[in-house]
């Protein structure tokens, strides 16, 4: 019971509204969009002092056109995000749609090493999908349990896992 008023709540935080200025729910969109949003949430837009993170949470590589110092806009960060997670969904791609779009935003954050090397991983892979309790322990910083990883990890559960 806990679980899904848990669930619940998480899905009652991510409520966008569209351009005439309503309010809609995300479960109506596509589960890519519904990542894309999620991710913009909880990353936020990165200011330059964040360097080497960028847009919404892009980690500059050696090679890429990005300074140390620069802002991008909205439009910028969207369309980099947009990139990386398809990126990391491409990544999963073997283990059907509705996996690789949960794989690929738990990448989007935690690294697609961390994700190959985790039991949420391993689960889905052999057929088990049972792995609520796998996924959202992924909501430790530098150790401690992070209540902001928490509940984005129960969101991103509640609007992207498929059972």
């Amino acid at each position: 019971m806990r679980k899904i008023l848990l669930m619940l709540l998480a899905l009652l935080t991510v409520i966008v509204g569209n351009a005439a200025g309503r309010k809609i729910n995300i479960m109506n969109l596509p589960p890519f969009e519904r990542a894309v949003i999620i991710i913009k949430k909880f990353e936020t837009l990165h200011r330059p002092c964040h360097w080497p993170a960028i847009g919404y949470g892009h980690m500059v590589q050696p090679g890429e056109p990005y300074r140390r110092g620069i802002q991008l806009t909205e439009r910028q960060a969207d369309i980099l995000l947009r990139n990386d997670l398809m990126k990391f969904i491409s990544l999963y791609k073997h283990m059907g749609e509705r996996d690789a779009i949960l794989l690929g935003t738990l990448a989007y954050n935690i690294g697609p090493g961390a994700v190959n090397k985790s039991t949420v991983y391993r689960k889905l892979k052999r057929g088990d999908r049972n792995i609520y309790k796998e996924y959202i322990a992924h909501c430790h910083y530098k150790g401690k349990r992070h209540s902001g990883l928490l509940k984005r990890r129960i969101t991103e559960f509640a609007a992207l896992y498929v059972r």
